[in-house]
């Protein structure tokens, strides 16, 4: 059987990809991965496609047993140290796995959310167009729900190939340090000056009140508008100001539609850097121009992009490549023929 069978399921782990944004329009989160930059680049490392399914852990990430050949990579939040059959390995590495390895990840030290990414991503059933799970709706993933000890995960055979263990990257998805960038929300304009001055101005801690949902921030009150506002749709890093004048920032599970003023929205580029913060953790923002934001945002896809081409150009260096399996194949018949 070609399936990952879950040892430990560690405090919080989920299967995500991508999400479903076009489906927000009919009332379902969008989900996905937390840490979209983290989660593409273990697709990148395996040359997945961009919404193949991987696990995203929290806290303690789980154990595993592979009970067929594969490749894996570990990207996101540090962890103190994996180990591959009670071997140390490293992050952002791609590795063979066999028949009978046990893989254990362990706590996370630095960063909130972590990520497994399989070769061929993990194969549970799609639900309006992905297999990400919303546990609020429970759909997606397996049961709509966490991962359990001795769930099994299908994934697709892989034949044992050496090649994608050449990439590696010097790279980990660590909290952010520097103001996190934003750009002005709907309704910034019908904020006063004073209440914008001070939301920019200020450091904010992120509460106990955090999930996939949104962060629950917390500082000196904001004065909000006056104004009666409709409900309208949600985006992900909306920073909304409740009426007792608290930011809630909106994330990967957030509902469809919300009433409160947004203030602002965390720029794209920098949302994996804001999610990766855990409780306790002090922020303040930066304001960006939309012209800023783009550069920025097209500057880091540039980047994303050099990194495949680079990992293409090496694909045919030997030993062979996943590209040449058949090969391997045909010389595999051809050896048990004679």
């Amino acid at each position: 059987m070609n399936t990952i069978e879950i040892l430990h399921p560690g405090l919080f782990t989920t299967i995500q990809d991508i999400g479903r944004p076009t489906h927000q329009i009919e009332g379902f989160s969008e989900s996905g991965a937390m840490d979209q930059l983290a989660y593409q680049i273990g697709n990148l490392l395996l040359n997945n496609p961009n919404d193949a399914a991987a696990l995203e852990y929290t806290g303690i990430a789980p154990d595993l047993l592979f009970h067929t050949e594969t490749f894996i990579a570990i990207t996101g939040a540090k962890l103190s140290q994996p180990s591959l059959n009670q071997q140390p390995i490293q992050q952002n590495t791609v590795y063979a796995v066999h028949q009978g390895d046990q893989l254990n990840l362990g706590p996370i030290t630095a960063g909130r959310f972590g990520y497994l990414t399989i070769a061929g991503g993990i194969q549970t059933p799609k639900v309006l167009d992905s297999r990400a799970t919303t546990l609020k709706a429970q759909i997606g993933g397996l049961a709509g729900r966490t991962l359990r000890a001795h769930d099994q995960l299908p994934i697709l055979p892989v034949q044992t190939l050496t090649s994608l263990e050449y990439r590696h990257l010097a790279w980990h998805a660590l909290p952010a340090t520097q103001p996190i960038r934003l750009l002005p929300g709907p309704q910034w304009s019908q904020f006063t000056k004073q209440a914008q001055t001070q939301f920019l101005n200020q450091t904010y801690t992120i509460t106990n009140q955090t999930d996939r949902m949104g962060y629950h921030l917390t500082g000196k009150p904001i004065a909000t508008p006056t104004t009666n506002l409709l409900s309208q749709g949600t985006a992900f890093g909306n920073i909304q100001i409740t009426r007792n004048g608290d930011p809630v920032v909106l994330l990967a599970d957030r509902q469809t539609t919300g009433g409160y003023p947004v203030i602002a929205t965390i720029a794209a580029v920098d949302r994996h850097r804001f999610v990766q913060n855990a409780p306790q953790a002090k922020i303040h923002f930066q304001l960006l121009t939309v012209t800023q934001a783009t550069a920025l945002w097209r500057t880091q896809q540039q980047n994303l992009q050099a990194l495949t081409q680079s990992f293409h150009a090496m694909k045919y260096q030997p030993p062979i490549s996943p590209q040449r399996i058949a090969a391997q194949k045909i010389t595999s018949m051809i050896q048990v023929t004679d």
